[in-house]
């Protein structure tokens, strides 16, 4: 009797064992929702992914960059679900080049600002840049950087790009052009709203809303790619951004419909 007890619970014990190592085999796979992140969302993400979680209990894994290297990054084989680009041409490049089946959408406007770590007055910041007082203005790589593409069309509408020159700064995205402002490595720099309307933020900055038919609209857009096509999440989450929670959040960073 005793042998046969013996032999049920060794039973019962396999059986246990059996779904635990199932169970950790999930979870040892389980892979986040990948979404590649432009850089100008890097503080606002964090707030729509915990929203998002809260919401559905999946977790997203942002990848920040600039629109132009996540773009790269997505035609060399980055398994990323998600595109968030701060502008429509690179999304609209990879559905074109079947990275994606499903056409991209607008999900936010973003704004242009001039922005410095001093109290130096923009009132009338064209001619403060011309100044002495001035001598790094940080601009994102207009090439990759759609936030520096608006910077640099701004700067030629005002018909002063060629002569500061020899002051700008090129910052790979739009995170280093916010290290370097809220530093002090330059007087001034161009960037994102989003920058001083960030609640964590705890550098004063002083700045200025660049008139937008300065430069194009900065419409910013999303688009599944093709890697996430049979993922059900990613679907979530592309709904997810378009929904009125995440329009509130955007406009609480200084993003706009």
């Amino acid at each position: 009797m005793k042998i046969k007890l013996y032999n049920i619970n060794l039973k019962l014990l396999i059986k246990v064992l059996g779904v635990a190592c199932l169970f950790w085999t999930d979870q040892a796979f389980a892979q986040n929702l990948k979404v590649a992140v432009a850089a100008n969302l890097q503080s606002v993400i964090k707030v729509l992914g915990q929203d998002f979680k809260q919401k559905t209990g999946i977790t997203i894994e942002p990848i920040v960059g600039s629109s132009g290297n996540l773009t790269t990054q997505i035609r060399n084989g980055a398994p990323y679900d998600v595109f968030l680009s701060a502008d429509m041409g690179f999304p609209e490049t990879l559905f074109k080049e079947g990275f994606s089946t499903k056409k991209p959408v607008v999900y936010a406007q973003g704004s242009l600002i001039i922005c410095s770590n001093q109290n130096i007055g923009f009132e009338n910041w064209e001619r403060l840049l011309m100044t002495p007082r001035v001598k790094k203005i940080a601009i994102a790589n207009p090439a990759i950087a759609p936030y520096g593409k608006a910077a640099e069309e701004t700067l030629k509408d005002k018909g002063i790009l060629n002569d500061i020159k020899p002051k700008i700064v090129y910052g790979e995205s739009i995170s280093q052009v916010n290290t370097y402002i809220t530093t002090g490595e330059v007087e001034v720099g161009f960037t994102t709203q989003a920058l001083v309307k960030d609640p964590a933020s705890k550098t004063q900055l002083y700045w200025k809303i660049i008139d937008p038919k300065t430069y194009n609209p900065i419409e910013q857009g999303m688009v599944i790619i093709k890697h996430a096509s049979e993922n059900p999440d990613a679907e979530k989450f592309y709904q997810y951004i378009a929904s009125p929670a995440a329009k509130a959040i955007f406009e609480q960073y200084g993003y706009h419909e």
